[in-house]
């Protein structure tokens, strides 16, 4: 059922794109439970929140008109923000590296494979059904992705690890 009473099949694109939101979403609680950066915990908390409005955007019916909450400038400008100052501690990154390093590491790494499928989701429904996604959303999916992959290495580098460089066999 979709948000405004509205019904789809549990296959829709639309439940697909929510719903990898919502696990994206859940995925973000464990990381939370890893983190011991508290200012990277602060964060956290907002993407989640911000990450419900973007499941209420994706869950509304089309055809009926629902208020749900918004996403703004200012919440794509906060991962961009937050990205920066990451990188302004981090070694400059010359290779591929391969995810890992510690467990708060990994987990940021597959959550940002999740929400590139949820982007990927949310750009589908865009297509199929034109107008009905918002271009902020894609962004924000798309901005939070890269979040997540600098916070990854930050928290790796935070933690003393290396980095695992991928050398290609030859």
């Amino acid at each position: 059922m979709l948000f405004g009473g509205g019904r789809v099949p549990k296959h829709h694109i639309r439940i697909e794109a929510y719903g990898t939101v919502d696990e994206l979403n859940s995925y973000l609680g464990l990381i939370a439970d890893h983190l011991n950066l508290e200012h990277a915990k602060t964060v956290n908390k907002e993407i989640q929140d911000r990450l419900f409005t973007v499941g209420s955007v994706l869950a509304r019916d089309p055809e009926k008109s629902v208020e749900v909450p918004d996403l703004k400038e200012s919440d794509v400008e906060l991962l961009e923000k937050e990205m920066d100052k990451m990188n302004e501690e981090l070694p400059a990154l010359t290779n591929f590296i391969l995810p890992g390093g510690n467990i708060t590491s990994s987990h940021c790494q597959v959550a940002r494979c999740i929400c590139r499928r949820a982007e990927r989701r949310s750009t589908h429904l865009s297509e199929i059904q034109e107008g009905t996604v918002p271009e902020i959303v894609i962004r924000y999916l798309n901005r939070l992705s890269d979040y997540l992959f600098v916070l990854a290495r930050f928290v790796s580098f935070k933690a003393g690890n290396e980095e695992i460089i991928w050398n290609p066999r030859k």
